[in-house]
């Protein structure tokens, strides 16, 4: 049967919580006994210590951990290997450094062929803001839009919504502000699974967590409606 093409959003996960339960939640998810995961660490010029970090925190879990590195690459055919994942797990970093990479390896076409073959797609900070239109980034300095994202769900992020300057997170910056969109950050510590066809839900390992979105009105003020979230491990 086919997969349904899935996206998570992470507000947490291997490199930031000290338990297991948001990337349980996204290997679940994947519907595999033992799904293949690949760690796309590009947006942090493919760190060693990250990708040494996403292996120690995989290894011994009932998973099949890989990773591409764009900056070494040593992979010839990129279309096969994606196509032959379950998981693709993006990591955190310079967005739009990680987006131009992808382009000139042709990544950013390839993970669109891998969300409609139903490949789970997640991330976290840049690895969350990729899939959408357009985001918040610190890509440049401080917080401004960034309308450079694959376009693969509609409107924008705000990865660190709780860390950021109210400012900037929602006018961005003096600048014109990114389409209506979602807010998470470290202490929301939440997950949002989108899929198509639209079925959405929010959980979190942490009580009281949420997401937040925001819509722009005609006069420019910013409304934000809360949406509840699942706590993970009860």
């Amino acid at each position: 049967m086919p997969r349904t093409p899935t996206i998570a959003l992470l507000g947490g996960g291997f490199s930031d919580d000290p338990d297991t339960l948001l990337d349980d939640f996204v290997l679940e998810a994947s519907g595999r006994p033992r799904p293949k995961v690949c760690f796309l660490p590009t947006a942090s010029g493919d760190a060693p210590g990250y990708i040494e970090g996403f292996h120690a925190a995989f290894a011994a879990r009932a998973c099949e951990p890989v990773h591409l590195e764009p900056f070494r690459r040593s992979v010839t055919d990129l279309r096969a290997f994606v196509l032959a994942q379950d998981i693709v797990y993006v990591g955190g970093g310079n967005t739009a450094n990680m987006l131009a990479v992808w382009r000139v390896h042709g990544l950013d076409t390839i993970l669109r062929e891998a969300y409609g073959a139903g490949v789970l797609l997640c991330g976290i900070s840049a690895g969350a803001c990729c899939w959408f239109e357009a985001a918040y980034s610190d890509s440049f300095g401080p917080p401004v839009p960034l309308a450079d994202g694959l376009g693969l769900l509609p409107g924008s992020l705000c990865p660190h919504y709780d860390s950021e300057p109210a400012p900037a997170r929602l006018s961005g910056g003096g600048q014109r502000p990114c389409p209506a969109g979602r807010l998470g950050g470290r202490r929301r510590r939440r997950r949002t699974v989108r899929r198509r066809p639209p079925r959405r839900g929010g959980v979190t390992r942490r009580p009281g967590a949420t997401l937040r979105r925001v819509d722009i009105g005609a006069d420019g003020a910013a409304a934000e409606a809360v949406r509840p979230a699942r706590l993970l491990g009860t």
